[in-house]
Parts: C-alpha cells; sequence; structure tokens
C-alpha cells in the first residue's frame, strides 16, 4: 500500500486541518480551559462540535449510524488533534471506547454508541493497574454474583474517568493475575454503587482518575464480548489506542518541527538569521527525516491494522517506539533551538512537550513498545 492518503483520506486531512485550527486551537482551547482549572480539561461544546463533524463515531459502523470508517482515518483526526494540543475524549471514546463496542451486543451498541455519536456522551477505559503500563497482568477481580458479577480492584491513570458518562474495565474472571485468558470486559455506569475516583491532573494538563471499585454489581448484560474472552477484544483496543497515540503523536512532532524552523528563519543572531547556521541547519535537517520517517511508519501500522494484516500487531508497536522516539527529539530540539524563550509559558513550544511526555508513557512507552518488537520478532 501507498505510504500517503488517498482522495477522500485527503479531503478528511483537509477538513480536519481546519476545523482543529479554527476550532481547537491552543489558545482557543487547552490554554482557555487550563488557565480556568477545568475540573474535565477539555470543553464538552466542542465535543458536540466533534459530533457535527461526523468524528465522534468515525470508527463505529454504519449500521449503528457512524462513519465505519478505519483506522488510518481516526489517525488523520488524531494527527490534527495533536498539531493543535486541542484537549478532547476522541483518543479514549472514540477510539478505545468504540472498538470495544463494536465487539460488544446489539443491546449494548444500541445503549452507548448513539450518545457517542451525537456527542452527548465521553466514555474512558480502565486497564492499567499501576504507574506504567502492563496490560499483560490484571489483578482486578469480577466475581459471579447471581445472574451478574460484582467487581473489586483498582485502576490508575484513567483518562477522562471523571468526565465518563461510562468506564470500560478490563478484570480478570478466571485464573492468575498473569495468565493470557480468563480477562472479561465490562461496560461500567459512572453512577455504580462502589465506584470511587481520585482525580489527578497530569503534566499536559488533560485529567485522569484513580479509579477504586469495592464490589461494583453490574448485570450480566455489561459484559462485552464473552466471560473470560475478553483478551482479543483487548488487544484489539489496545492496538487501534496505540496506533492512535502514534498518530496524535505525529502531530505533536510535526508542529513543533514547524514551529522551531519558523524560529529559526526569524531570530537573528551576530546580525545573521540563526537558520544560516550549519550546526541549526544539520540538526533540523535530521529532525525532518526521524518526523517523516515515524509518520509513514504510522500510516501503515493503520493501514495494517485495518486490513487485520498478521503484522499488524508488530507494525504498531514500532510505529508507537519511533514515534515516541522522533516526538521527543522534535519537542526536546524546539525549546533548544528557542533558547531561553523556549522555557517560557509565553511560548507554545512547552506545551508540546509536556504533551508527549503524557502521550508517550499512554499505553506504553517507547522503551515497552521496543522491547514488544524484539519479542514479537523471536528475540
Amino acid at each position: 500500500m501507498p505510504l500517503f492518503y488517498d482522495e477522500d483520506q485527503t479531503m478528511l486531512a483537509d477538513t480536519a486541518a481546519q476545523f482543529m485550527a479554527e476550532e481547537g486551537s491552543i489558545k482557543k482551547q487547552l490554554r482557555h480551559w487550563r488557565d480556568r482549572d477545568c475540573k474535565d480539561g477539555f470543553g464538552h461544546e466542542l465535543w458536540k462540535q466533534f459530533a457535527e463533524m461526523g468524528f465522534t463515531g468515525i470508527l463505529v459502523g454504519e449500521d449503528d449510524g457512524g462513519m465505519g470508517m478505519g483506522n488510518v482515518e481516526a489517525g488523520i483526526v488524531l494527527e490534527q488533534i495533536g498539531r493543535n494540543l486541542t484537549p478532547s475524549p476522541f483518543l479514549t471514546s472514540s477510539v478505545l471506547a468504540a472498538t470495544a463496542l463494536n465487539n460488544a451486543s446489539a443491546d449494548l451498541r444500541g445503549r452507548y454508541l448513539p450518545g457517542l455519536i451525537s456527542g452527548e456522551h465521553v466514555f474512558a477505559v480502565a486497564i492499567d493497574e499501576g504507574a506504567k503500563h502492563h496490560p499483560e497482568r490484571i489483578k482486578t477481580k469480577a466475581e459471579k454474583s447471581g445472574n451478574g458479577f460484582k467487581l473489586s480492584g483498582q485502576k490508575d491513570f484513567v483518562i477522562h474517568g471523571a468526565s465518563a458518562d461510562m468506564i470500560i474495565v478490563a478484570a480478570r474472571t478466571s485464573g492468575a493475575d498473569d495468565d493470557d485468558d480468563g480477562i472479561t470486559l465490562f461496560a461500567v455506569p459512572k453512577d455504580a454503587a462502589g465506584l470511587d475516583q481520585d482525580a489527578v491532573k497530569l503534566v499536559d494538563s488533560s485529567v485522569a482518575t484513580h479509579l477504586k471499585m469495592d464490589n461494583v454489581e453490574l448485570d450480566g448484560d455489561a459484559v462485552i464480548g464473552e466471560v473470560d474472552g475478553g483478551r482479543e477484544i483487548l488487544n484489539k483496543v489496545l492496538n487501534a489506542g496505540r496506533i492512535g497515540a502514534a498518530a496524535e503523536g505525529c502531530g505533536v512532532a510535526g508542529a513543533s518541527m514547524d514551529m522551531t524552523i519558523d524560529y529559526l528563519k526569524q531570530r537573528k543572531q551576530f546580525g545573521k538569521l540563526i537558520g544560516e547556521f550549519q550546526a541549526l541547519q544539520h540538526r533540523a535537517a535530521h529532525l525532518y527525516s526521524e518526523v517523516e520517517i515515524a509518520r509513514a511508519i504510522t500510516i501503515k501500522a493503520g493501514q495494517l491494522l485495518d486490513g487485520d494484516s498478521e503484522k499488524a500487531d508488530l507494525m504498531v508497536s514500532v510505529a508507537k517506539s519511533k514515534v515516541g522516539q522522533a516526538a521527543g527529539l522534535a519537542v526536546r530540539e524546539g525549546v533548544q533551538m528557542h533558547g531561553g524563550i523556549g522555557m517560557t509559558d509565553e511560548y507554545d513550544i512547552g506545551l508540546y512537550m509536556k504533551r508527549d511526555r503524557a502521550l508517550n508513557e499512554f499505553l506504553g512507552d517507547a522503551y515497552y513498545h521496543a522491547e514488544r518488537v524484539a519479542r514479537l520478532s523471536g528475540y
């Protein structure tokens, strides 16, 4: 497959770029909600505008009222979100949760997807149970109780958990904590008894929660997929989220690079534009090549994921790792080449560095995925 967009995807990219630049800009959204210490960290009116644009249901099937598109198209939207640092629940709701609900019963899809598509509802996904990403080990228990289940355990850094109308929780219904099988996914309403959340603000001003469950009672119809058979669905959710985070990281990297190159063309030292200094030209050229490689890998991984390729698992981790490295380089070079002013809140480049740090950790950092690439390659 070619590593560029087709005609329809290019039109989507143009539409998303214009919309995010006009409605999702740093001044209009990120700085606005951050400076007001917003409890959600994003604007619900903007989320409804996402719905009007058709973005919220981009991964939802047409039979359920969605756009029926793929991870490449979701990545196109996410790249523009990254370029503008637009705070929104798109990644958690329209990518992670939507992927899970696409594998749910008709009853659950009918209960939750209309609210997602309309922009009325926000969803979260609770997977990790510690400071680092380790979905291979799940300790949260779900025990049979009558016709349903009782959930007990803790999940950490649940993005948009406090804002969510429903949280998808990965819990263990059988086996040992590190068994591959025995995982079940549950759709947990926000008002479920025994559910407690402690909100924390992350470095990029987004809001997450530490989620505690104490005998949270759920009906049997809250199960997504099959009991004990949730690992396959969870892997689909993780892959969609990881390639989505990689696409957003490409946007962060690209915007950081563009901002830095623009600065090199304007700032003067010793009577010359600093962009004329050969050392900085070399660094800028190296950065450009790294960002373009990361973007190409991300498009390829999205294509393989949409095509259900057996190589998708590997390429998703390649993309997540490479983007983590490239975006990290882009924001570091950006701050350094801006000089002292790059360390101030007045300039946006520092905000890109903060977003990169949060994105890199989300669903596994560059080191986690580099190790995963090695294991999947037989090392």
